[in-house]
């Protein structure tokens, strides 16, 4: 194995600060991907391009899990510009408004939304971004919030739910470490004992609530919440005039059911073809992204059928509205290939290896974990993934937990939370650039704007894995749920801004309602 020592940390960390420094995603990706590829080439520029375009960028477009996200992706774009078109999407948000009526509403059903997609992260990010953006644009919420909400539900919820993919994957990590040591518990057990100590993914969960209830935003978001408000009120007289001289536009006049349809048809599909692997030889990933994409095309379908039939549009043209939506997201799938082929470049240049081997050997076992989990964020930070801090991690720490004679269970959930961590908020991470995308939220704004949120989650999880390293029990999630809420609280009062939405009521709502009340009728 090829020692690079400190130059593995060099492509992750110059595409990182590149990404914040210059705001360009794609540049920041490729110039940190080629980097990592000419330390490969010994420095030869030639040998450089070669490697990255044949052994990372090829080979990560063609690898079948990522062929079939690309996919996903592509047909989810079609459909939501199909659904934009047929003016169901406005209408459903424009109804939902009646009863959804306040931001903090409408974030706290994105929240639930979110919790209940829990078979796939990216699932999350695909299904209930796309939902939702029409509903934060007509309660005059940022993007930034959606993305963060979304992001914030994503992996998190799936990292809890054992019979989905990530547990399955946790499992066999576990299965291998323990078989190494000697150990013979299985696997299911384990990761079941695991559950109480995975801080970062249940406070991050319960932290959205907790900053909803205040009505407030603090940092980069409140400021990205003030900026949204400025761009509306100039807006705002525009939007007005064409609603009074324009009463029957083509979103007042789309009925729900262009909306509702399609969407139940998307479910009903997915939920029958998962239901069917659920009951005969259990649901994999390529399942679920499988469903995902035909449950969209079926959903397609039914789309194009209602704009024939109650708009006289053709369906070649609907087709080509497919088309063009799939190319309004062939810049994130750039994105996706990118940060795929900088991680396999990380994996080659032994990224993880390197900061894993600074942990030592002289470590107190009841501060092992809490170093863990810190050192997972690192690893999860610079490479972008988290899947990949848990396999080389979980090899090296359940050996050093075992002779140290540190609590297993404690010491698993460092790694999960660890690399959990770091890949929300890196700005590499696969997920973080879904999350971007679902939103419809330029990447660095989100990056930028979650950060502080996630912060407040990771340093209430580091508080968590000091006490649970001195005092293992359950009890400690229960203390530390009432601690943050606390901090959470006592963080908005002194330094939080209460949106201008809520403190300054102005004609939009009685615009929403006007068209509510329209499209009532017009289902009537």
């Amino acid at each position: 194995m090829d020692n690079y020592g400190i130059l593995s940390i060099i492509p992750p960390a110059l595409s990182i600060f590149l990404a914040i420094y210059s705001r360009n995603v794609i540049f920041s990706l490729a110039t940190g991907a080629f980097v990592g590829s000419l330390i490969l080439a010994d420095f030869n520029p030639f040998f450089a391009v070669v490697n990255l375009i044949e052994e990372h960028v090829y080979i990560q477009a063609s690898v079948g899990s990522n062929t079939q996200v690309l996919l996903v992706i592509l047909v989810i774009g079609g459909f939501v510009h199909l659904l934009e078109k047929s003016g169901g999407s406005s209408a459903f948000s424009t109804v939902i408004v009646k009863y959804v009526s306040t931001p903090i509403s409408g974030q706290v059903s994105a929240w639930l939304a979110g919790i209940s997609i829990f078979f796939t992260d990216s699932g999350n990010a695909l299904i209930v971004g796309p939902l939702f953006r029409p509903i934060f644009e007509k309660l005059n919420i940022c993007k930034e919030k959606l993305a963060y909400i979304i992001d914030t539900t994503a992996s998190p919820v799936s990292i809890l739910v054992p019979f989905i993919g990530w547990g399955v994957y946790i499992m066999s990590l576990i299965e291998n470490s323990y078989k190494d040591i000697g150990l013979t518990e299985q696997p299911f057990s384990v990761l079941l004992s695991v559950w109480p100590y995975q801080f970062y993914a249940i406070l991050a969960l319960l932290s959205i609530p907790m900053i909803l209830s205040t009505g407030k935003d603090f940092g980069p978001m409140a400021k990205a919440q003030e900026k949204h408000n400025r761009a509306q009120k100039q807006q705002e007289k525009k939007r007005v005039q064409q609603t009074s001289v324009e009463p029957k536009s083509d979103a007042s006049q789309a009925r729900l059911s262009t909306f509702l349809i399609p969407i139940t048809v998307m479910l009903f599909s997915l939920i029958s073809f998962l239901s069917y692997f659920a009951f005969t030889e259990g649901v994999k990933s390529v399942h679920v992204r499988s469903g995902i994409l035909l449950s969209y095309l079926f959903a397609s379908f039914a789309c194009a059928y209602l704009m024939k039939q109650r708009k006289t549009i053709s369906y070649n043209e609907s087709l080509n509205s497919f088309v063009k939506g799939m190319e309004k997201l062939i810049l994130i799938c750039f994105i996706l290939i990118l940060a795929w082929s900088l991680s396999s470049i990380c994996k080659e240049l032994h990224t993880g290896d390197y900061l894993a081997s600074l942990i030592g050997n002289a470590i107190p076992s009841n501060l092992l974990p809490v170093i863990v989990f810190l050192l997972g964020a690192v690893m999860s930070f610079a490479t972008g993934s988290s899947y990949g801090t848990f396999a080389i991690l979980m090899i090296i720490v359940v050996p050093v937990a075992h002779t140290l004679g540190a609590p297993m269970p404690l010491t698993i959930a460092a790694v999960l939370s660890g690399g959990l961590f770091g890949d929300h908020t890196s700005p590499i991470s696969d997920t973080t650039a879904l999350a971007s995308m679902g939103a419809n939220c330029h990447h660095i704004d989100h990056v930028s704007t979650q950060l502080g949120y996630s912060l407040i989650t990771g340093f209430m999880t580091i508080i968590a894995f000091i006490i649970a390293g001195y005092y293992q029990s359950p009890m400690v999630i229960l203390i530390m749920i009432v601690v943050q809420l606390v901090f959470i609280q006592v963080l908005m009062k002194f330094f939080g801004k209460r949106s201008s939405i809520e403190q300054n009521p102005t004609q939009t709502q009685v615009i929403l309602e006007r068209e509510s009340n329209s499209i009532v009728k017009n289902m009537r």
